[in-house]
């Protein structure tokens, strides 16, 4: 086995890891032995995330989190710092999509929620990270992974869905300037440009024969990406394999962007 990718010793987090991409990247870095906390705001689902994470051997730990609460997330980084006693790996994952009709429908409310979740959110935990880890560095202690996943909407055009594409490039611009600034710290930072997955944000489209036929037939893989296929992508990056790989956008999206 290469070495880089044993994870164990290691802590992550995982926020919106109880289902999709979360889960897969959770599953991924507990079975390389990382100890993961996952946030989530379902606490069904949390659970359910917790019994198949700890058939791992890891420890594995969920708290209920509202990413868009800046006050929530501070609170929460330090509980999750206290309960496994630090943090080498944080994934800012939570997100949702709201479309609308038209831009023309676009509305405040809409507008304002996935923005709170999907930019800020990232903002709040990644801030929050760098924070430890940067504390850590000046314990000796240096290094750290952060890593936000966008989409590969960052490289389209989303009718309808706008205000889920902004954020999504936004965030990629965060990775960019955390990897500058703190990488004197040995604090790394990318974003995943995650394609077409099969997740609750993507159920209704997952049953729905037309956009099957007229876009997941596109992707060169001709299939839906799954959870797990984010498991190995988040044990790299939070593995030393990725210690000089930073400011970057990776694509995994089956093939869709390059047909």
């Amino acid at each position: 086995m290469y070495q880089a990718f044993d994870l164990q010793g290691k802590v992550a987090l995982v926020t919106g890891g109880n289902s999709g991409i979360g889960i897969g990247m959770a599953e991924g870095l507990a079975q390389a032995g990382a100890d993961v906390m996952i946030w989530g705001t379902n606490p069904a689902k949390n659970e359910r995330a917790l019994e198949a994470l700890r058939t791992h051997g890891t420890r594995v730990e969920a708290r209920l989190v509202d990413v868009a609460n800046e006050a929530e997330v501070v609170a929460a980084m330090a509980d999750t710092i206290a309960t496994l006693g630090r943090l080498d790996a944080c994934f800012a994952n939570a997100g949702l999509s709201l479309p609308v009709r038209s831009f023309l429908d676009l509305e405040g409310d809409a507008y304002r929620r996935v923005m709170a979740v999907n930019l800020d959110g990232a903002v709040w935990t990644m801030r929050e990270a760098c924070r430890h880890m940067v504390a850590r560095a000046k314990d000796g202690d240096p290094g750290g992974s952060i890593v936000a996943t966008s989409s590969m909407n960052y490289n389209f055009g989303a009718a309808g869905n706008q205000h889920y594409t902004a954020t999504k490039m936004a965030v990629v611009g965060v990775t960019n300037g955390i990897a500058v600034e703190f990488a004197r710290h040995g604090i790394r930072a990318n974003a995943l440009l995650a394609g077409w997955t099969a997740s609750d944000l993507t159920g209704v489209l997952q049953d729905n024969d037309k956009f099957n036929a007229n876009v997941i037939s596109r992707v060169p893989q001709r299939r839906w990406g799954q959870p797990d296929d984010f498991g190995g992508i988040a044990v790299y990056l939070a593995s030393e394999a990725s210690k000089f790989h930073t400011g970057d956008a990776i694509l995994i999206d089956g093939g869709y962007s390059r047909f």
